[in-house]
C-alpha cells in the first residue's frame, strides 16, 4: 500500500512541474511604454507592430505574451522573434534557462540568511482588490532586518547609487563624477561574485560575449544608460526603474527591490498596504507582490524578490533581458517555477542598434 501511494505521489510531482507558473500579477503599469502599433499596420499581421501593447479589438496579437495565450498574428515569430540579443537559430532553449538559474540560486551565497530578515506579510487580498488604495496592514512589512547584511561589498556598492535619481520622470538625469564612478564601483564588485561569474560563463558558452569587458560594457549601457520616459531627455534608466522606482503620471512605476522597500518603510516614506502573493520558498530568497504607498504615491502591484542579494537579481534580470527581451522568461528556483518579464526600450538604441532595459519583474510562480 505504501509503495502505491509513494508511486501515486511521484506521479502527481511530476505533473505538477510539467504545469507552467500560474500568473500571478496582471500586467503592471510599465507596459504603457511600449510603443503604440501604426496607424496603417495590417490588423492579421505583425509588421510595424512587434511589442505593441494589448489591443483586444485586434484579431490577433504581436505583444510580448500572445505566445502564451496562443493569439499570436502568423508571422510573430519571423518579425518580432528575433528582437534583441536572442536569434532562433542561435536561442537559449528554457531547459537551459531553467539550469542556469538554479546554479545562480544555489551560487548566491550572499543572501540573507533565515534569521536576517523577518517580514510580517499581514493580509492578503484578492487581485480584484489591488485598485482599492486601502491599507490593510497596520504594521511595516519588515520588522527585523540583520543591517549587516549592507555591510557586504555588493549590498554597500548598491545602496551608494540608490540616492542618484530623482523619482519623478520629466526631469533629466545628470551623473556627477563620483555617482558615475558608483555605478563601475556595482558592476565590478558584483563581477567579483560567483553569482556572475556563473552568468558570464553561461552567456559566453551560447556566444553572446566574447569577453568579459564586452559583458561588463553591454550591463553598463543596457541598465545605466539613460533614454526619456518624459519630456526631458535622459530622465529615466533601467536601473533606476526596476531597483530605485520613479513616480509617473502619478503612480509608482519600477520599484521592485526589497533593500530600497526597506530603506524607505525604515525613513518613513513607504506605508505597506496588502499583498496578492507570497511565494512557496522557505528560505531567502523569496518573492513578495504587494500594495503600498510611496510618499504620497500608490504602487497597485509590486513585485518584488525579499531576501536576495543584489548580484542575483541583477543577474536573473540580465539573464531574462538578455535571453528572452520583451517576453516571459521561464526560470527555476529551488524546485520552483518562477517567471520574469522584461521589456525593451524601443524609441533609443546604444551600440550597433541594442536596446535599453525598460522594465524588468517577477510575474508568476507557483500558487
Amino acid at each position: 500500500m505504501k509503495a502505491c501511494v509513494a508511486l501515486i505521489v511521484a506521479v502527481l510531482c511530476s505533473l505538477a512541474w510539467a504545469v507552467e507558473p500560474e500568473p500571478f500579477l496582471e500586467l503592471e503599469e510599465e507596459t504603457e511604454e511600449a510603443p503604440v502599433s501604426h496607424l496603417y499596420s495590417a490588423p492579421s499581421s505583425c509588421r510595424d507592430r512587434c511589442q505593441e501593447a494589448f489591443d483586444r479589438h485586434q484579431p490577433c496579437h504581436c505583444d510580448a505574451r500572445c505566445p502564451e495565450f496562443g493569439n499570436c498574428c502568423k508571422d510573430f515569430e519571423s518579425l518580432c522573434g528575433h528582437e534583441g540579443f536572442s536569434y532562433s537559430s542561435d536561442a537559449i532553449t528554457k531547459e537551459e534557462l531553467q539550469s542556469i538559474s538554479e546554479k545562480i540560486y544555489r551560487a548566491d551565497t550572499n543572501k540573507a540568511q533565515k534569521e536576517d530578515i523577518i517580514i510580517n506579510s499581514q493580509n492578503r487580498i484578492s487581485p480584484s482588490e489591488t485598485r482599492d488604495q486601502v491599507d490593510r496592514c497596520p504594521e511595516p512589512l519588515f520588522t527585523y532586518v540583520n543591517e549587516k547584511l549592507f555591510s557586504k561589498p555588493t549590498y554597500a556598492a548598491f545602496i551608494n547609487l540608490l540616492n542618484n535619481y530623482q523619482r519623478a520622470t520629466g526631469h533629466g538625469e545628470h551623473f556627477s563624477a563620483q555617482q558615475l564612478a558608483e555605478q563601475d564601483a556595482f558592476l565590478r564588485e558584483v563581477m567579483k561574485t560567483a553569482v556572475m561569474k556563473e552568468l558570464y560563463g553561461f552567456l559566453r558558452h551560447q556566444n553572446r560575449y566574447s569577453s568579459e569587458q564586452e559583458f561588463v560594457s553591454d550591463l553598463k549601457n543596457m541598465w545605466f544608460g539613460l533614454y526619456s520616459r518624459g519630456n526631458e531627455e535622459g530622465d529615466s534608466s533601467g536601473f533606476e526603474h526596476v531597483f530605485s522606482g520613479e513616480v509617473k503620471k502619478g503612480k509608482v512605476t519600477g520599484f521592485h527591490n526589497w533593500i530600497r522597500f526597506y530603506m524607505q518603510e525604515k525613513e518613513g516614506l513607504v506605508d505597506y498596504y496588502s499583498h496578492i502573493y507570497d511565494g512557496p520558498w522557505d528560505s531567502y530568497p523569496d518573492v513578495l507582490a504587494m500594495q503600498f504607498n510611496w510618499d504620497g504615491y500608490y504602487k497597485e502591484v509590486g513585485s518584488a524578490f525579499i531576501g536576495s542579494s543584489p548580484e542575483f537579481e541583477f543577474a536573473l534580470y540580465s539573464l531574462c533581458f538578455i535571453a528572452r527581451p520583451g517576453k516571459v522568461c521561464q526560470l527555476s528556483l529551488g524546485g520552483y517555477p518562477l517567471a520574469i518579464q522584461t521589456y525593451t526600450w524601443d524609441k533609443s538604441t546604444y551600440g550597433n542598434g541594442k536596446k535599453y532595459i525598460a522594465t524588468a519583474y517577477v510575474v508568476s510562480s507557483t500558487q
